[in-house]
């Protein structure tokens, strides 16, 4: 169980990371023919991986059914939304609304999968989510009017945490990590036809190829998202979606750093009180403080 947790720690730094890289990235390139190229990237990447470690093989055909299904909320519906978002909506909106990611989770896990969730724990979700919101809102930035581009973010959000249910679910036979390299592939694909309707620019690819832009993208693709949905999906099947879920606030934390070390943003008094109430969330809504607390009864009697 450490193992896990620890991987998810690794794997919300690199996503809280790779919010600078994209922001490097989509100043150059075409938001949605950004995504489909880096998505096909990471899930060719991830199918390379399963080869090597000895499971990779081809889906049945039920099973190709149900990688199109997840992979249509996990990969298709969130990153085209997310992308579409972005740039209709302010940074500040964006930071509150993908806050509410293991809210949602939590709430679908309780409705679709009968889970009784302890008040304990939904207090420490409840703290991680006012730890997103304030380091999001301390700057004095605001929280903006209702936008499309907040409804587009609400429905990338929305359809992530439906997948990582989904996920929960999958059969046993069925590596959660085989499940994201064809999940990627098949999702960039379609991602990709809704660029080429969109988009009509492809030269923008050409800066791919230069060694900063190059540099980023891989670090993206591979590290980030090949990498990090591999193993968070691979999380969500041994521990389950809402203990994994409630680790998705620390991508504001790592964010921060981030645009801090890469980007030169300052972070400020109200960003570490936020840190304080992200890390209380996470220890009391994982069950960590549930486990301790049994651990000293037990002892106790």
């Amino acid at each position: 169980m450490r193992r896990v947790y620890f991987l998810l720690l690794i794997v919300m730094m690199l996503w809280g990371f790779n919010v600078s890289a994209l922001k490097v990235l989509v100043s150059a390139i075409d938001p949605v023919m950004l995504t489909a190229i880096r998505i096909f990237t990471a899930g060719i990447t991830v199918l390379i991986i399963t080869y090597f470690m000895g499971f990779f093989r081809l889906p049945r055909k039920n099973e190709l059914f149900f990688i199109i299904y997840i992979g249509l909320f996990n990969v298709i519906a969130h990153h085209i939304f997310l992308a579409l978002g972005l740039t209709r909506t302010s940074s500040v909106n964006t930071g509150l609304i993908l806050g509410m990611g293991p809210l949602l989770t939590m709430m679908l896990s309780i409705i679709l999968l009968k889970d009784r969730i302890t008040r304990l724990r939904i207090t420490g979700f409840v703290l991680g989510f006012l730890g997103v919101a304030m380091t999001t809102l301390g700057g004095g930035a605001g929280f903006s009017a209702l936008s499309l581009g907040d409804i587009f973010i609400f429905i990338s959000i929305f359809s992530q945490a439906i997948s990582f249910i989904l996920i929960s679910k999958l059969n046993p036979s069925f590596d959660p990590r085989l499940l994201t390299g064809y999940m990627l592939t098949i999702g960039a694909l379609f991602i990709g036809l809704t660029s080429v309707l969109t988009e009509n620019n492809f030269s923008q690819l050409s800066l791919l190829f230069s060694w900063k832009l190059g540099t980023v993208f891989l670090f993206s693709a591979v590290l980030c998202t090949a990498f990090g949905h591999m193993t968070y999906n691979f999380a969500i099947k041994q521990v389950g979606p809402v203990e994994t879920a409630i680790f998705i606030n620390l991508n504001t934390l790592f964010a921060l750093i981030g645009a801090n070390i890469f980007l030169g943003e300052p972070i400020f008094k109200h960003h570490m009180t936020g840190f304080v109430l992200i890390l209380a969330g996470i220890f009391i809504g994982s069950g960590a403080l549930e486990y301790i607390l049994l651990k000293r009864k037990q002892r106790n009697y």
